[in-house]
């Protein structure tokens, strides 16, 4: 995962997708490869062409506010878009470049105090690379394929969807689950390019998933904070849940809850899921002295 690599293809990708006539340009010539010509981003924002040229070959050192902006708006991203440009310019700058290991993440007895405190909604905390660090019982109960398929290691949300057969069945909508997922692992590759943990796992994932590999390459970054996700859980069948993401910016984790819509069938199961773990004596605990 070089750093220089992830502007390039992501800034070749975001003019790859806008058309001539979306960017109110005239279309002339033979074009080799779809969406704009470097020349034609320069233009839109306002650059040379030799300047966009060198950010586009991966060197986004000393980019200022201004040309990002302008790089925003003739590219057309979104908020999430441009959070990851500004990312991925901000690691451009001078420091440590090494690749290292990130130091052991805990979850501190507080937050999985507030965790086991919500008996009704499953909860889990994660970190930027999808590692389940800590669950409530009624979050293990839910996570529990997931957690199971782990065999002991920390759970991570990748290696299941990308690794794992079963998550085909768990995950209601398997493509949007992958989907979301390697987004959120571009978003966090721009957040920490030189995380070695981060490196090793989205490598092996390369190595040993085609559907990973696509999806990769389209250089698409995300972030998830409320919305619906559907399961399929082994225990009590389909389920329909809301939820929200709050971050937890003294750890750099990320809390998830789950919920359902008052009255639903979904509100039925959950109640019985929680039913199971209590009878099941399920831990609310994932191994958190995992090294990550």
């Amino acid at each position: 995962m070089d750093h220089r690599s992830q502007i390039r293809e992501f800034l070749t990708s975001r003019r790859a997708r806008i058309s001539p006539q979306q960017a109110g340009l005239p279309s002339y010539g033979t074009r080799r490869v779809p969406g704009l010509r470097r020349a034609e981003v320069a233009q839109l924002a306002g650059i040379s062409v030799e300047y966009y040229s060198r950010l586009e070959r991966g060197d986004l050192s000393g980019v200022s506010d201004s040309v990002l902006d302008a790089l925003a708006r003739a590219l057309r991203l979104n908020d999430e878009e441009r959070t990851h440009l500004e990312d991925l310019a901000r690691t451009a700058g001078p420091g440590q470049r090494r690749r290292r290991r990130s130091a052991p993440q805990r979850v501190r007895p507080t937050v999985q105090r507030m965790l086991d405190a919500m008996t009704d909604a499953p909860a889990f905390v994660m970190n930027g690379r999808g590692d389940i660090l800590a669950t409530n019982a009624l979050g293990r109960a839910l996570y529990a394929p997931m957690i199971d398929a782990a065999r002991g290691a920390t759970p991570n949300h990748a290696r299941y969807i990308f690794l794992d057969p079963g998550s085909h069945q768990f995950w209601g909508d398997w493509d949007r689950a992958a989907d979301d997922t390697v987004a959120l692992l571009h978003a966090q590759a721009g957040r920490d390019p030189y995380d070695k943990d981060l490196t090793d796992l989205i490598g092996e994932l390369s190595t040993r998933s085609d559907d990973f590999r696509a999806r990769w390459a389209r250089h698409d970054v995300r972030q998830h904070h409320i919305g619906t996700k559907p399961f399929h859980h082994p225990v009590v069948g389909d389920l329909h849940l809301t939820y929200e993401s709050l971050d937890l910016p003294a750890d750099g984790l990320t809390l998830v809850a789950y919920g359902t819509e008052p009255g639903s069938e979904s509100e039925d199961k959950l109640r019985l899921l929680a039913s199971w773990a209590t009878t099941s004596r399920t831990p609310t605990r994932t191994r958190t002295d995992h090294r990550l």
